[in-house]
């Protein structure tokens, strides 16, 4: 006999929060949710999400979230890993590149298996990212295991 299944929350409250931080975000608000993450550490998944919008002042805000709390929270900071790491496969190219891009901003050596699953990525931006965010992880001060 197998266990029953657990699933997780409903989606509606992590879709209302994340929707929530992308308004924010996309309105110039990232000191509020810099403060909102250092907060509730929960929210660090939802900055894969956050780099998947459609709008480029999210994306663009989510870069800077991580840049940020790699200064204020680096302890915490690596949690958001899975999350940027789907994106790696995420269809558009560019979303695929800030994803690698992010991956080498936070330095932590876990990033490196789905980096490297990525080094013969189609896109030559993409893969140049890559190639980037290890050469960032593996010669980085910060050798966080």
């Amino acid at each position: 006999m197998h266990p029953t299944p657990r699933f997780r929350e409903p989606l509606a409250p992590h879709f209302t929060m994340l929707k929530m931080i992308a308004d924010y975000m996309e309105n110039g608000f990232l000191d509020n949710i810099v403060d909102m993450f250092k907060h509730d550490r929960s929210l660090y998944p939802l900055i894969g999400d956050l780099l998947g919008d459609e709008r480029s002042r999210v994306r663009i805000g989510a870069v800077a979230l991580v840049e940020t709390l790699k200064k204020e929270d680096l302890e915490h900071v690596a949690s958001a890993i899975p999350s940027i790491a789907e994106r790696l496969k995420d269809p558009n190219a560019t979303i695929r590149g800030d994803a690698a891009y992010l991956l080498g901003i936070i330095g932590h050596r876990d990033a490196l298996p789905f980096l490297k699953e990525m080094l013969n990525d189609d896109h030559e931006l993409v893969k140049e990212s890559v190639n980037e965010a290890i050469e960032e992880i593996e010669n980085g001060d910060d050798k966080t295991d």
